[in-house]
């Protein structure tokens, strides 16, 4: 049975900015499944909504990712109480993290995190992130850590997030996963897709045995315009499209 085919379409009863911002976010899921990036029913990604009501688009709580669909994502305010009619809960305990961010950052328009087993065993390491590779430079280039303090539960916590990912993209969180934060959703998945093969192929050299090579402090500093060469200037919206793309060949449906 197709859970989502019983939820009514909000296309035409939202305004058109939110509508776009749905299909992206929507998008953003499927990809992020179609990557091997979700885990089960858990993590979370967020869209801050235009206007300054500090509204937000989630994921209905039950669904796998590759379920999402633009209408069936959720509406909240910064406490994660939900804003329109719908059968699925929001999961409270994980927003603890994505409205501490959005609500430190007005800067942010989309919080993405994940559990991989790539990110979260770099995660685990003492070192953390390691200049061996050159996805590894864009990330050490804008990189936070967070110190484990259990599953994120607790408002209590909230500010010690806040201020330990400061002004930073990318952000590991230290045992459990990571996370990455742009302006609109195609530059948090960038961070994200950036973010995740510096893990992987940290995790695949360490296994090598070899002793490995570090890349240079100055070439780490550089790599901000070297990204900025890299896509024209424009971010995540460089790359999104062609994501989008495929996403409607691969993971079709998420536009309902």
């Amino acid at each position: 049975m197709d859970i989502t085919a019983q939820i009514p379409s909000l296309k035409g009863h939202v305004s058109e900015a939110e509508w776009q911002l749905r299909v992206d976010l929507a998008a953003c899921y499927r990809l992020v499944a179609r990557y091997g990036w979700s885990d089960l029913i858990f993590t979370h990604i967020s869209a801050r909504l235009p206007g300054d009501s500090h509204e937000f688009l989630i994921n209905p709580y039950g669904l796998m990712f590759d379920e999402i669909t633009a209408s069936s994502l959720i509406k909240v305010d910064a406490q994660g109480n939900k804003l329109q009619d719908t059968p699925f809960p929001v999961n409270q305990a994980g927003f603890i993290i994505h409205s501490a961010i959005h609500a430190a950052r007005p800067d942010v328009g989309c919080v993405l995190h994940t559990h991989t087993r790539a990110g979260v065993a770099v995660s685990a390491q003492k070192g953390g992130v390691l200049p061996i590779s050159q996805q590894s430079t864009f990330v050490l280039a804008s990189l936070a850590y967070h110190d484990y303090e259990g599953v994120a539960i607790r408002p209590d916590e909230q500010p010690r997030l806040q201020n330990d990912l400061g002004d930073k993209v990318f952000y590991c969180l230290r045992n459990h996963g990571l996370l990455t934060v742009g302006k609109t959703i195609a530059d948090a998945f960038l961070a994200m897709y950036t973010f995740e093969s510096a893990c992987q192929i940290q995790i695949a050299a360490q296994a090598g045995g070899a002793e490995l090579t570090p890349v240079d402090d100055a070439i780490i500093r550089g790599t901000a315009e070297s990204m900025r060469v890299q896509t024209g200037g424009l971010g995540g919206a460089f790359v999104w499209p062609a994501l989008l793309r495929q996403a409607r060949r691969q993971c079709p449906g998420f536009d309902a």
